[in-house]
């Protein structure tokens, strides 16, 4: 009819989405560059001159996209049972670590909720929103940039929380996590 070879593909899965981006708009497989510089020495001036942009990475910077943000911050919130949180052993603190183990986000959650009113008020999964998690100090605090919250001294954000999933095999652990989803104010482990 059309007098003409035509290649047609039926198109009927996500596998072919990543198919496009990913050998499509992929570049060139191999570049050959040789580098000449007055200095051999100056790492700077090699990097510039032998980077390489693919056309995504163009469209991409021409139209002022950015390239590296991270919006909103995710947190994720811990389940385990008492005294089953993960700790790192070296010869050095395994007396100390054995005796007093670090606090994870949920053990740091339940003394939240025994000083502070506020925190009893929210879920397990919404704290994230207006407490941050310090990583150096193993506990929440109150935020300090946001929008501000009625009733509370502290502010709110748009911070994505992730709960870790616990298979239902491990019962008592998938039981806890979904009790952590109905319960307000835990302040222990039996909730």
């Amino acid at each position: 009819m059309f007098n003409a070879h035509i290649n047609v593909e039926y198109c009927n899965s996500v596998k072919t989405i990543k198919y496009i981006c990913k050998y499509v708009n992929k570049g060139s497989d191999m570049a050959i560059v040789e580098l000449e510089s007055s200095n051999r020495n100056d790492e700077i001036a090699q990097y510039q001159l032998g980077r390489y942009i693919s056309s995504n990475e163009a469209f991409w910077r021409i139209f002022s996209f950015p390239t590296h943000e991270r919006y909103p911050a995710v947190v994720h919130l811990s389940v385990h049972f008492e005294n089953g949180q993960r700790m790192y052993f070296s010869p050095e603190n395994a007396i100390s670590v054995a005796q007093n183990p670090p606090n994870t986000t949920l053990t740091a959650f339940f003394s939240l909720c025994s000083t502070d009113s506020f925190a009893r008020t929210p879920l397990y999964s919404k704290v994230p929103t207006h407490y941050t998690w310090d990583q150096s100090t193993n506990r929440f605090s109150k935020r300090k940039q946001g929008t501000v919250v009625d009733g509370f001294d502290g502010r709110a954000s748009d911070t994505i929380r992730r709960v870790y999933t616990v298979h239902p095999s491990n019962g008592h652990c998938f039981f806890l996590r979904m009790l952590l989803m109905k319960v307000r104010g835990p302040t222990f482990f039996g909730i």
